[in-house]
Order: structure tokens, then sequence, then C-alpha cells
């Protein structure tokens, strides 16, 4: 690990990453060109002193579920990517693995996007970028370790990402849906670790993934209705579309509601307050 080279390619790429560019607001009192260590921190979902000792050459060596968070936070080219990976003495993402890093014109497309809630997922479901108005309404996935910040992972194992209301008959039918697509990304990326461990986790954590992989059915993600039990704002019913970027084999899954509804309404409220809570729910 070249601790020295990785901080100075670290620095040199945050300053050139303007706080447009991460669709992030710009503010009106930067003193220096570039993203603020804090921003980086909270795009990549690790600390502002993580950040600081790799900037300054003293940091650990990180894991590669934290590069390709901060490759993906800076918005590093492919090349560029292969060398923060480099320096940091890990190999990069190679041919057969599940892409992990987003196309720019993907995530120029998730800025402009700001008037509904956006998530970029990779093939095994990996939470990889979303816009201020999906957090909002899901929960702040920031908050979530990167290496937990997986739909699957939250389906079986956590607290189920996304505040996603269903009755038994429609969770289960959930369930088989999840597990079937991870067998057909599985089928695609045999080799793949980072897959892996996951089916790993999954299929030794949780009693119903194991009971669905066995039944040994293929699924793959489509559009469907959802709803959300937002805690401030209650029920939310919203469409959700998914939207596949074929030569990464990542998915844009976009929320919207129909016109002049309670879910339209509660989105426009949401576009101006983000995480802030409320002090008592609204009302219909």
């Amino acid at each position: 690990m070249d601790r020295a080279e990785l901080a100075t390619v670290l620095r040199t790429a945050r300053s050139r990453l303007t706080p447009a560019d991460a669709g992030l607001p710009g503010g009106s009192r930067r003193q220096v060109p570039g993203l603020r260590r804090e921003e980086v921190a909270s795009l990549a979902g690790v600390s502002v002193d993580y950040i600081v000792r790799l900037e300054q050459g003293r940091g650990p060596k990180p894991s590669e579920q934290v590069l390709g968070a901060l490759t993906r936070a800076l918005r590093l080219t492919d090349v560029d990517r292969d060398l923060v990976f480099r320096l940091a003495g890990s190999e990069p993402p190679q041919a057969g693995r599940i892409p992990m890093v987003i196309r720019p014109s993907v995530l120029r497309l998730l800025d402009r996007l700001a008037d509904l809630p956006v998530l970029v997922l990779s093939a095994k479901s990996d939470v990889l970028a979303w816009n201020p108005l999906s957090a909002a309404l899901l929960g702040d996935f920031s908050a979530i370790p990167v290496a937990r910040r997986n739909i699957m992972w939250q389906r079986f194992l956590g607290t189920g990402m996304g505040r996603v209301v269903m009755t038994p008959e429609e969770a289960d039918s959930n369930a088989a849906a999840c597990v079937g697509c991870l067998r057909a990304v599985k089928a695609t990326y045999p080799d793949d670790p980072g897959l892996t461990r996951l089916l790993t986790e999954l299929r030794t954590g949780s009693p119903e993934f194991e009971s669905h992989w066995q039944a040994g059915r293929s699924s793959a993600m489509h559009s469907l209705t959802k709803t959300i039990a937002h805690p401030d704002l209650g029920a939310l019913t919203l469409d959700c579309d998914a939207m596949h970027v074929p030569d990464a084999d990542q998915t844009i899954i976009i929320y919207s509601a129909a016109p002049y509804t309670h879910t339209a309404t509660a989105l426009d409220l949401l576009r101006v307050t983000g995480l802030e809570s409320f002090a008592t729910p609204p009302t219909e």
C-alpha cells in the first residue's frame, strides 16, 4: 500500500469535484475548490476522521467495499478507480465481477431527476447511489455501513430498507422473487467474491432465504407498486419503475406518484424538508 501516493490521489480527486458534480448544494461559504471532507465521508458512508487519515497518508488499508464507495463518491473514471485500488494494495475489479462503479452519464441522470426518489442498484442489489429525495422517503442510506447497504441483506437479515408495507402473502411472494433474482445473478457472475459472501450470509443466517433458495426458482427485477410507511407522512403509495443499464448491469429505481394524490403532495413536502422530522405528522 502506497499511503503517500494514495493520499495525493484522493486529495486531488476531491479538489476537482464540485458540489454540483456530486449532486450537492454548493453553498456560499466555500473558500477552497472541491468537496469538503465531510461531504465525501457522507457520500461514501465512512467517518470524516477516516477521510482525514487517508488524505494524510496515515490511514489503515481500506477494504474493497470502502474503496468502491470512495471511488464512487469521488466519481472517478475506471482508470482512476483502478489506480486507487492498486495504490491501496488491492486488485481492481476484474472481468466477470459485478460492476460496482456507476457510469458518469448515469450519475448525471440521477442529479437531473431531483424531483423524484431515485436509487441505483448493482446486479446483487447494493445501493450504489441515491438522491436526497430517496433518502427522505426511504431513510438515510449513509447511516448504513457500506457492507450492509444491500437491499437483499436488509430484506432477510437487517431491518428491511425502504419501510415497505406488505401483507403476509405479498411478503412471501417478494421473498421468493428476491431469492430468484440472486439465483439468476449467481448464474451470470459465478466467481464474484462479493456475491459469494452475500449468498453465504443469507443462506446461513436466514431460514426464509434458504427455504426459497432450495426451491430452485429464478426471477428478474420488474416494475411494481409499493406502499411506503413514512414515519411522519403515513402510508404512501408509489409506482416503482426499474430501468436496466445493460453495459453496467445496474438498475435505476424510480419512485413516482399519480398527480393530485396524497402521495404526490407528500413528495412535494419531502423535497423541502428532506430528512428533517416533523413535530407532528400532517393529516390528509
